[in-house]
């Protein structure tokens, strides 16, 4: 169980403009396609979308709806082809892999299977993230690693191996990496897909909690309706138009 009053006063970010005018993510006119030829087909429709500066976006939708291509073309994981894709300020389409790159860098990710390294400890998979950054010497990149995983509540898990955890613990893992660095933006797609209820739940409150206090955008695609409540707005696409749900 995650303590909700738990504290990470220990692990602050420089305080952010959430006034700011300039969108964290700025998309318009986006058309995606798969295949060539005959086989070409078209995947995402004139696709507009911002995402501001602080706020968490939940992105709904079917299986095959387009849900997941947007979050990788958005995460600079796939070039997009037409219209325009601006995330942190960086036009991407066009962009050349240098470009993607560094606008990588600047973005945590969160995926379903949590993809952590099971040969490295909690520390390790975390540390994965700062060694992105230069900025950082060995002796801060473990000290912010076990900084941040105490956060999430694994203070005493920190040199487990992901054998050795739970599902909902590996996924603290995973949110762990991804918010280390304090990026600007955190994609997250299907992060509870593979929990019960209440570990879900408890991985996106956590996940809420910690972006809100550094300061970050958050886009989570989702089928779970249970966690809705968490969103500052609710988007819906299927069969690849984009579409605001009503509050």
């Amino acid at each position: 169980m995650i303590d909700s009053q738990l504290s990470i006063t220990n692990y602050q970010s420089p305080s952010v403009n959430r006034q700011s005018p300039q969108p964290v993510v700025s998309i318009q006119n986006l058309n995606h396609y798969f295949g060539k030829g005959s086989l070409r087909k078209q995947i995402l429709f004139e696709i507009g979308l911002d995402l501001k500066p602080g706020e968490i976006v939940l992105l709904t939708g079917p299986s095959g709806s387009g849900k997941t291509t947007l979050l990788t073309l958005m995460g600079g994981l796939r070039s997009p082809q037409t219209g325009s894709v601006k995330v942190l300020g960086q036009e991407l389409v066009g962009a050349n892999n240098h470009r993607l790159v560094e606008v990588r860098r600047n973005i945590g990710y969160i995926f379903q299977a949590h993809n952590l390294l099971k040969s490295l400890t909690a520390r390790q998979n975390v540390q994965m993230s700062l060694e992105l950054h230069a900025q950082f010497s060995a002796k801060e990149v473990s000290e912010k690693s076990g900084e941040i995983l105490r956060a999430v509540g694994l203070g005493d898990r920190i040199d487990y191996y992901p054998d050795n955890l739970s599902g909902g613990q590996k996924q603290r893992v995973a949110i762990a990496r991804a918010l280390v660095s304090h990026p600007k933006l955190v994609l997250a797609d299907e992060p509870t897909a593979a929990l019960d209820s209440k570990s879900g739940r408890d991985v996106v409150e956590l996940m809420q909690r910690l972006a809100k206090e550094q300061g970050c955008t958050i886009l989570l695609v989702t089928h779970d309706h249970r966690i809705l409540d968490v969103a500052d707005r609710i988007l819906h696409i299927e069969d690849g138009w984009l579409q605001a749900v009503e509050s």
